[in-house]
């Protein structure tokens, strides 16, 4: 009977990127876990060996974080983002810009990496807009990227097969070959500063005046786990200030703590414009994302009412307080930064 329900129920619904008819035939179920392991609806064990999917940093039932949202539980669990912010939000904003790296101190909730990455790629364009360069809308990103499944970041994203049953795509995305595509060809050195020269190539060849931002994860999920060399990013970032180009740092993977710092940009010692971040920020406890940007960036979004020069972006569940106090203890525990760090004591 168990069965037949589970079957029931899951042709009624979707399994993320496969196909329910054969995710049916051994359906993986899951009811409890603790720590590194998960528990299906028979208590067999599972081993959690990438933490969800890149999330579960902390462990399962992690028993600080449970307690501090058990304690917000109790006082406050959402504010409406269009006419209040909540006192947790404001201390959990604070303590991100402390974590982040250089001058990335402007600080947006969200309630996930595709929202995060979403909500980059329409401030990178209205930041131009709003900085004297009305012509700068098109977004660099790279073949194998994968950015998120909402529209923009799945625009942005060069899975193929993925993204293919839903054109046309939002337009202003161009796509180029990340250095793997090169490594038969050159050293890995090598490949790596052709991919980079690649792209001021399409800068050029698009119109520096028509290109707002570049887009790439530090390290590349899709296609592999590709780790490209520092002088990729330094030759990248030199691009962009070279056309006054944005440079975005997808860190939803690589944030809080994968690379041994809080950001995959301190590992490499570049500093991108903006960053957006996800899945571990929260341990799987609450969904939330955020994106990072420079706080001069965010000086253009500053103005008297009738400018309307205001980031004409929100979403309902940004910055939940319940989701901010979950946030705030995994800073605590994760990467080694102390009470003393992070709250200045």
């Amino acid at each position: 009977m168990a069965a037949s329900r589970i079957e029931h129920v899951l042709q009624r619904t979707f399994i993320d990127f496969r196909q329910t008819a054969e995710f049916l035939k051994n359906p993986l179920v899951l009811d409890k876990a603790q720590g590194l392991y998960y528990y299906d609806i028979n208590q067999k064990r599972y081993f959690d060996a990438i933490g969800g999917v890149f999330v579960v940093g902390l462990g399962h039932g992690n028993e600080r974080i449970h307690q501090a949202m058990k304690q917000q539980l109790d006082k406050l669990t959402f504010v409406p983002p269009q006419h209040a912010v909540s006192n947790i939000t404001i201390d959990f904003i604070e303590k991100l810009g402390k974590i982040a790296p250089a001058n990335l101190q402007f600080v947006k909730p969200f309630s996930g990496g595709s929202e995060a990455v979403e909500s980059a790629l329409k401030f990178v364009r209205q930041y131009h807009r709003q900085t004297g360069n009305p012509g700068k809308f098109k977004i660099l990103s790279r073949y194998h990227a994968y950015h998120g499944s909402t529209f923009g970041g799945m625009a942005a994203s060069g899975t193929g097969p993925r993204k293919s049953k839903f054109g046309p795509h939002v337009p202003g995305f161009i796509h180029v070959f990340g250095p793997t595509h090169y490594r038969d060809r050159f050293s890995w050195e090598e490949a790596n500063l052709f991919s980079a020269q690649a792209m001021e190539d399409v800068i050029v060849a698009e119109d520096p005046d028509t290109v707002a931002a570049i887009i790439v994860e530090p390290i590349g999920n899709g296609g592999g786990i590709i780790t490209p060399t520092r002088e990729y990013f330094v030759r990248i970032r030199e691009i962009c200030d070279r056309y006054n180009v944005s440079l975005i740092f997808d860190e939803v993977i690589t944030g809080f703590g994968k690379t041994g710092h809080m950001f995959a940009a301190q590992a490499y010692d570049v500093t991108p414009d903006l960053i957006t971040a996800g899945k571990a920020m929260s341990n799987g406890v609450m969904p939330m994302g955020a994106m990072f940007a420079r706080t001069d960036m965010a000086d253009a979004f500053v103005g008297q009412v009738e400018a309307g020069v205001h980031f004409s972006h929100g979403h309902t569940f940004a910055g939940n307080p319940l989701a901010s106090a979950v946030g705030l203890v995994c800073m605590i525990i994760s990467g080694g930064w102390c009470c003393c760090c992070l709250f200045g004591y």
